[in-house]
C-alpha cells in the first residue's frame, strides 16, 4: 500500500469517487432485477415445503386406503365365519356347542358392525384428505407455473445484463487496488448503511448530495480545495466537487495582505 500513500488527497478522492461511479452501474443492474431474485428463492423455498406436504398427504391417504381394505377384508372373513357357523349350528349335539356358536356369531357380528363403523369414518376422512391434496396439488402446480415465469424473466434481464455486469465488477476490483484499505472500509461501511449505496457524492445545491442537508460555505471552499478528506456531518458520505475528476484542484484566489505603515 506503500505506492497509495504517496498519492494526494485529490487523486485519492477522484479514485474514489470512481469507484462508487463503477459502483453505482453495478447497483443500477441490481436494481433492473428488481425484486425478481428475492422473489424465485422464495417461490423455490415454498414450493419445497409445498412437495413435502403434497408427499406427506399422498402417504396418508395411501394409509388410510389400506386401514379400510384391512376393514373390508375383516368385514369379509366375519362374514364367513357367520356362515361357517350358522350351517354348524344345523348339527349341533347338546347346549353347551349351540351356547358357543352362538356367542362366535355375535362376536362375528359385532365385529362386522365395528369395522363398517371404523371404514365409514376412514371414509369419510378420506374424503377430507383428498380435498386437501387437491387443493395442496394445485397451489404446487400454480407456484412451479409462477416460478417458471419469474426464473425466465429475470434470466432474461440477466442475458442482457450479464457481460456488463461481470465487465464493471472486474473494473470495482481493480479500481479498489489503488484505494487505501483505511478509506476502503470506511467507503464499504458508509455504503452498506444505505440502500442507494451512496458513500461518495458531490454537492447538490450547496447540499450533500446524499442527504441533502445544508453544507456551510467555509466547508463547501475546502472540498473545492481539495486539501483533506471532508464528510458530510449528517450523514458520513464523502463529499467531493463537480469538478473531482480533474486532478489538479482549482486555485483559489486570495486577496494579498497590505501591511499597515
Amino acid at each position: 500500500m506503500a505506492a497509495n500513500k504517496e498519492l494526494s488527497i485529490a487523486e485519492k478522492l477522484k479514485n474514489l469517487f470512481q469507484l462508487q461511479s463503477i459502483d453505482s452501474e453495478v447497483d443500477q443492474l441490481e436494481i433492473l432485477k428488481g425484486e425478481l431474485p428475492m422473489e424465485v428463492r422464495d417461490l423455490e423455498d415454498e414450493i419445497v415445503g409445498l412437495e413435502t406436504r403434497v408427499n406427506r398427504l399422498q402417504g396418508n391417504l395411501d394409509d388410510m386406503r389400506s386401514g379400510i381394505s384391512r376393514h373390508e377384508a375383516n368385514i369379509k372373513e366375519a362374514e364367513a365365519l357367520i356362515e361357517r357357523y350358522t350351517k354348524q349350528m344345523d348339527n349341533v349335539k347338546n347346549n353347551r356347542e349351540f351356547d358357543a356358536l352362538t356367542k362366535e356369531l355375535e362376536l362375528q357380528k359385532l365385529e362386522i358392525q365395528l369395522s363398517e363403523k371404523k371404514m365409514k369414518e376412514a371414509k369419510f376422512s378420506l374424503d377430507g384428505k383428498k380435498e386437501t391434496l387437491v387443493a395442496a396439488q394445485e397451489k404446487f402446480a400454480s407456484k412451479k407455473e409462477n416460478l417458471g415465469v419469474k426464473k425466465e424473466e429475470l434470466e432474461k434481464i440477466i442475458a442482457k445484463t450479464e457481460k456488463n455486469e461481470e465487465k464493471l465488477r472486474k473494473k470495482s476490483i481493480k479500481q479498489r487496488k489503488v484505494i487505501e484499505e483505511r478509506l476502503l472500509k470506511a467507503y464499504d461501511k458508509v455504503r452498506g448503511s444505505y440502500r442507494n449505496g451512496l458513500a461518495v457524492v458531490t454537492l447538490a445545491r450547496n447540499s450533500c448530495g446524499g442527504c441533502f442537508n445544508q453544507i456551510p460555505p467555509q466547508v463547501q471552499l475546502e472540498i473545492g480545495m481539495r486539501k483533506k478528506i471532508l464528510a458530510c456531518e449528517h450523514c458520513g458520505r464523502v463529499l467531493v466537487d463537480d469538478n473531482v475528476m480533474e486532478v489538479e484542484p482549482p486555485v483559489v484566489e486570495t486577496k494579498p495582505v497590505v501591511e499597515s505603515k
